[in-house]
């Protein structure tokens, strides 16, 4: 599984600064987890844009430019990976749009439901989309909605129109503007600088420039900087939220506050809640790299069974192997994971992960675990089994290919090839994260979703939508 994105907004108090563009690509820097596709960064000057922006990662994208000529006081920036429209540098953000002498820049992270209805109501206007990207549809109606009334007035009806996820960083020339969807899908905080204030994804991006978190961005509340100053504006507010549980499960990084909860906590407990659901006698815990650290963690110290490193996982590697054939595959496996013998041979080995998708890498690493001489290999997971799709901004199996939609705990099991397989319960989880199962969206884990999902059979959590 893999975030959508990772989105910066920045306005500093000096409208002759003309250095936003450093710090928002250091948070960008910070967050390039989020997404390894592309990036871009959109300032203005109180005259002009500018925008640098291509495919690859934050640094390798910017050291083919000097950051330095692009100047401006205010700024947004994104980091990508496609949920919806295809990986190519049309779909790179921020979007950009000129109308009657103004510019528009947006950054989104999220998955809109309903784009293709949006989209066939402008093409039935006559109009061609030049991307393949939800993102351009938020821009038309933007754009079509700024031509009857004002920033804020425009940002309202757009998000009457939207459904699904969206966190948005938005330029109208040096306006920035920051929405969050009114479930609050996708995280967003706000913090402060020394001379002025940053939106980020997630609080660790915050602190890695240097500001201080102020708060969470509210579910359907629009910020508007100007001048040194921002307004806050909450325009809706739903019954209940939609927090993605997976942010706190693995895609958030373990040292960001997300909704008021520091997700190094919630894995903690989520392991803790483990051993209370699946205790098993066993020599060691070890973690699958990276994801799994935390979760070994909270079971080693509430079970005190040893935490131990079974497997070293090699950080200069990207995620793109040619893998023509099976042996090659198992190669691109050990060049990511390295089991280390002595740690593992004769041990009853307790193998820490966030989740289990299609049962593959799980059972590649068990293999290989078995194979460096663990006499018994028993893998516990972060995460309830995955049993549907998510359509709200992960890109993520099919249900085809998803193995718990198809297969039973012990079925999976097999799969795998473990002595034992034990899932944090849904219960659990909720407990762990300490937002109440309303306010959360279970979809990938439940089949029930906060909106309904066209062309898809499940069940519909009723939502209220009121204008607060």
């Amino acid at each position: 599984m893999r975030e959508s994105c990772g989105i910066v907004g920045l306005a500093l108090n000096d409208r002759e600064s003309d250095n936003a563009a450093l710090p928002i690509y250091y948070a960008l820097y910070a967050l390039q987890h989020r997404g390894q596709e592309s990036t871009g960064i959109t300032v203005h000057d109180g005259k002009s844009a500018g925008t640098l922006k291509g495919m690859g990662l934050v640094p390798d994208v910017f050291k083919k430019y000097n950051l330095s000529d692009l100047k401006g006081f205010v700024g947004i920036g994104h980091v990508r990976y496609s949920t919806t429209g295809d990986s190519t540098i049309e779909n790179s953000q921020p979007l950009i749009v000129n109308f009657m002498d103004r510019t528009i820049a947006i950054a989104h992270n999220g998955n809109l439901v309903n784009s293709a209805d949006l989209i066939s109501e402008f093409e039935a206007e006559g109009q061609v989309f030049l991307t393949s990207s939800d993102t351009e549809v938020i821009a038309r109606l933007l754009v079509k909605e700024l031509l009857k009334t004002d920033i804020l007035g425009a940002v309202e009806e757009v998000m009457r129109r939207l459904v699904g996820s969206y966190s948005l960083t938005i330029l109208v020339d040096d306006t920035l503007v920051v929405v969050r969807d009114p479930l609050g899908f996708k995280p967003l905080c706000l913090g402060e600088l020394d001379g002025g204030y940053v939106v980020t994804s997630e609080s660790a991006a915050i602190d890695t420039i240097g500001g201080k978190l102020i708060r969470d961005v509210r579910p359907g509340e629009v910020l508007v900087f100007k001048d040194g100053r921002y307004s806050s504006h909450h325009l809706f507010k739903a019954k209940n939220t939609a927090h993605c549980v997976f942010e706190y499960i693995y895609f958030a990084r373990a040292d960001s506050i997300i909704d008021g909860q520091l997700v190094y906590q919630t894995r903690i407990r989520i392991g803790e809640r483990l051993l209370d659901e699946h205790a098993i006698d066993a020599d060691i815990i070890s973690p699958i790299p990276d994801s799994g650290i935390t979760f070994a963690i909270g079971y080693s110290k509430k079970s005190g069974i040893d935490y131990i490193e079974g497997l070293m996982k090699n950080r200069y590697i990207g995620r793109t192997f040619i893998m023509p054939d099976q042996k090659m595959r198992e190669t691109a496996v050990r060049l990511k994971l390295n089991t280390i013998r002595q740690n593992l041979e004769g041990k009853k080995v307790i193998l820490m992960d966030d989740s289990i998708v299609r049962g593959t890498t799980s059972r590649r690493i068990v293999d290989m675990v078995r194979k460096a001489g663990a006499e018994e290999v028993h893998m516990r997971i972060g995460s309830p089994p995955i049993m549907s799709p998510c359509y709200l901004g992960i890109d993520m199996a099919t249900r085809d290919e998803l193995v718990a939609a198809h297969k039973t705990v012990a079925g999976v099991e097999a799969v795998i090839n473990a002595d034992s397989l034990g899932y944090v319960s849904v219960e659990g989880l909720v407990e762990a994260v300490g937002i109440p199962a309303d306010d959360l969206c279970l979809g990938c884990l439940t089949g029930v979703y906060p909106v309904e999902i066209p062309g898809e059979e499940c069940k519909r959590r009723q939502l209220t939508l009121n204008q607060f």
